[in-house]
């Protein structure tokens, strides 16, 4: 373990130095964002370039489209939309931060930003927070992602969300005498027992509730229901610097154990199955429910040729994860993305000046009724409204969620050594020693700028 930890150490340094290169050669060319000047209408004869994701360009084509003209008539400039794709993202974007040739604005995902927003990568929107339309109803970990360490200081603006609920089989649920959703655990596993008891028999390799042992996220979120607060989820620190770790709470043990009975009485995942194919194993009649977002709905009853089955249409369902009391789902991970400017972008201004109205309140609410989870808890009556799971989804949005360590040295090793931890609690290993493992291995990285 030594040995991991010093390489991921190593790495994260790395990192860091790459980072601080990147800060320090956009000193001359940050300076028309700083704190008196984030926005800029001087755009005379200019040309911004916009980086959004690709998808963008056809669920919010009209949106993109309101917000460029009505930029272009507030400072006479003109917006090149580059669409990029997910794939090695961050490369592209490192390479294109460190050439001098990043673009004016961006958007990243929201577990993406934090080490940039570390290396001083993006400019600081602190001062005009309050100019960005609903700053004060931001979904909060949404928000948190695009903030420093601290969480005082904005560097990023929440974009849209996404959050996990329970998809079921109201149809195979009915038949097993289950008349309305659960809203505790306690319910919830008096329902898949019955589930269970119904279909197990009679269906091979059959799930009551599909739940892999290596899906962190679900995992992960159990603890931070047991845990009781989001405060300091997986690790908390005062300073940005020094992190202390929460995964050995006793109340995040409890919520852990109780994530690992669901799966062990309820499920045939595996222990190292983190759940890719749980729309497929779902859509072929092997599971009555799924933990997954509210857009996989729609990957259960598509078409065939995908993996889907259309023929269930009518028997979904869904309900946001079930807490320990009623009207308290359990909190959820909270993924989506973020928008940003870098500092070293030729024109910073302008580029703060088309995200507030890329994000204003009619183009949210048009992402809301397009299909996405707005990013402000007073339009999520809007998005609920579309559809039986944008209801669920939006529910467990507006409820307590968590968000990772905004560090600098968070890296997908971390998230390795949780899927690491849960996968040996799946198999039989001790709650508590696999989570001080993975705690151990963490807070070497999360402390590595530290030492």
């Amino acid at each position: 373990m030594e040995d991991v930890l010093k390489r991921k150490i190593a790495t994260a340094v790395a990192v860091a130095s790459v980072f601080g290169l990147s800060a320090c050669s956009s000193s001359s060319s940050g300076t028309a964002a700083g704190p008196t000047g984030v926005f800029s209408t001087a755009g005379s004869g200019k040309t911004i370039t916009v980086w959004l994701m690709t998808g963008d360009d056809t669920g919010m084509a009209k949106q993109i489209a309101a917000a460029n003209a009505a930029f272009t008539a507030a400072t006479g400039a003109k917006v090149n939309i580059e669409i990029q794709s997910w794939t090695n993202y961050t490369t592209k974007l490192d390479a294109a931060l460190l050439s001098g040739n990043a673009p004016d604005a961006l958007e990243i995902g929201n577990t993406q930003t934090a080490k940039y927003i570390a290396a001083n990568s993006f400019v600081n929107l602190t001062s005009v927070k309050s100019q960005f339309a609903n700053s004060s109803t931001w979904l909060t970990s949404l928000a948190q992602s695009g903030e420093d360490a601290t969480q005082t200081k904005t560097y990023a603006v929440p974009f849209y969300a996404g959050s996990r609920i329970v998809i079921y089989r109201k149809d195979q649920w009915a038949a097993a005498g289950i008349t309305s959703a659960p809203t505790t655990i306690a319910e919830f596993e008096t329902d898949l027992a019955a589930v269970k008891a119904k279909f197990s028999s009679s269906v091979p390799n059959y799930s009551a509730l599909y739940l892999p042992g290596g899906d962190w996220y679900t995992a992960s979120s159990f603890g931070v229901g047991g845990y009781g607060s989001t405060s300091g989820v997986i690790a908390k620190s005062t300073d940005g610097t020094t992190w202390t770790g929460t995964l050995t709470d006793s109340g995040f043990e409890s919520g852990v154990q109780t994530w690992d009975t669901l799966q062990s009485d309820f499920s045939v995942g595996g222990a190292n199955d983190a759940g890719n194919d749980q729309d497929s194993v779902m859509a072929k009649g092997q599971a009555s429910a799924i933990i997954g977002n509210g857009w996989e709905v729609g990957s259960v009853d598509g078409p065939a040729s995908t993996g889907g089955n259309p023929a269930l249409a009518p028997d979904l369902s869904t309900f946001p994860i079930p807490g320990t009391t009623a009207g308290s789902p359990t909190p959820g991970f909270l993924g989506g993305s973020d928008l940003a400017v870098p500092t070293n972008a030729k024109n910073p201004g302008l580029g703060a000046e088309w995200l507030q109205l890329f994000t204003n309140n009619a183009s949210e609410t048009a992402f809301a009724q397009g299909g996405f989870i707005p990013n402000s808890t007073t339009l999520l009556s809007t998005y609920e409204s579309a559809s039986q799971a944008n209801q669920s989804e939006g529910q467990a949005a507006a409820g307590q969620t968590w968000f990772i360590p905004n560090s600098l040295y968070w890296s997908g090793s971390d998230e390795t050594d949780l899927q690491t931890a849960y996968e040996a609690i799946a198999a039989g290993g001790s709650v508590s020693s696999s989570l001080s493992t993975a705690q151990t291995a963490i807070l070497g990285d999360l402390n590595a700028g530290s030492n």
